[in-house]
C-alpha cells in the first residue's frame, strides 16, 4: 500500500517519521540507501523541496548521511537508550542496533540502596534485582546500563539473577512470567560523577561528571517494574524525537 499524507502533521514529519520508524525497527539497517529525493517526492505525492527537508531533518537527528551518491542510513555514534530498546523489542528485533553487541557485567540480588528503594518502593535495604551490563559497538563503550527490578520478579522469572542475556530482554521475560506490561515511563537527564563500578566498565576515573539517562517503568496497574540508568560513553550524543500537536 503506497504512504499517505496525514494531514495533522507536516508532511516532511510523517516522511521523517516513516523512514525513522524503518531504521528503528531494523528494516533499513546501517548503510542502506534511502529512496532519492525524487523518488520520495513522487511515492509521496509531495514537492521536492518537502522530500528534500524530511532528509534534512533525519539528518539533524544523526539517523543518516548524505553525499552525491545519495543518503544511507548513519547511525553512527547515537547513543540507544532502554526506551529505544524497548520499542526495538517490540517490533521484534533484539534490542540491539546494527554494529551492537552487549556484555552482561553482573545479576543478582542485592539490598536497595537508598535511591533505588525510593523508586522501586521498597525499603531501603529489601533484596532487589540488579542487572548490568555494558552496550559497545565497533567506536568502543555506548553505555554502561544498571536495572534495578523489585525482587518478588525473580520468583517468577529466575533467569533475571542469571549473569547472562535475555533474548526479550528483561521487559520481554516479566511480561511473558506475569503479564506486566511496562506501560508508562518518565525520563530523567542529569550529568552525575559516575560511580566506581559503572566507572571502571566505562573506562572512566570514578567521579567524572557524565551523561546520565535514567527511565522508570511502570505497568498497566500502576506498579513500578524497573528502575534503570544509562551512563553515557564519551563522545555519545543523546538524542529524542516527538511530535508537537
Amino acid at each position: 500500500m503506497a504512504p499517505r499524507v496525514q494531514r495533522e502533521l507536516p508532511p516532511f514529519i510523517q516522511i521523517a517519521n516513516h523512514f525513522r520508524q524503518k531504521i528503528v525497527d531494523g528494516e533499513l539497517a546501517q548503510d542502506a540507501k534511502l529512496p532519492s529525493i525524487a523518488d520520495i517526492s513522487g511515492e509521496w505525492g509531495v514537492a521536492t523541496a518537502t522530500a528534500a527537508k524530511a532528509i534534512k531533518q533525519l539528518q539533524a537527528e544523526g539517523y543518516v548521511r548524505s553525499s552525491t551518491q545519495g543518503t544511507f542510513v548513519d547511525l553512527g555514534r547515537r547513543q540507544t537508550t532502554g526506551p529505544d530498546r524497548l520499542r526495538l523489542l517490540r517490533a521484534g528485533a533484539t534490542g540491539l542496533r546494527p554494529g551492537e553487541r552487549v556484555e552482561l557485567l553482573g545479576a543478582g540480588l542485592e539490598p536497595a540502596p537508598d535511591e533505588v528503594a525510593a523508586a522501586l518502593g521498597v525499603e531501603p535495604g529489601a533484596p532487589v534485582v540488579k542487572r548490568w551490563r555494558r552496550y559497545v559497538d565497533d567506536e568502543g563503550v555506548v553505555a554502561v546500563s544498571i536495572s534495578w527490578l523489585p525482587g518478588e520478579l525473580a520468583r517468577s522469572a529466575p533467569e533475571l539473577l542469571a549473569p547472562e542475556p535475555l533474548p526479550t530482554m528483561t521487559f520481554g521475560l516479566v511480561e511473558e512470567r506475569t503479564g506486566r506490561r511496562a506501560v508508562r515511563r518518565r525520563d530523567a537527564l542529569a550529568v552525575r560523577p559516575v560511580p566506581t563500578e559503572p566507572a571502571e566498565a566505562l573506562g572512566a576515573p570514578a567521579g567524572t561528571p557524565v551523561l546520565t539517562w535514567t527511565n522508570h517503568y511502570w505497568d498497566q496497574q500502576g506498579e513500578v517494574t524497573e528502575y534503570a540508568t544509562d551512563f553515557l560513553g564519551s563522545g555519545r550524543a543523546l538524542t529524542a524525537e516527538v511530535d508537537m500537536p
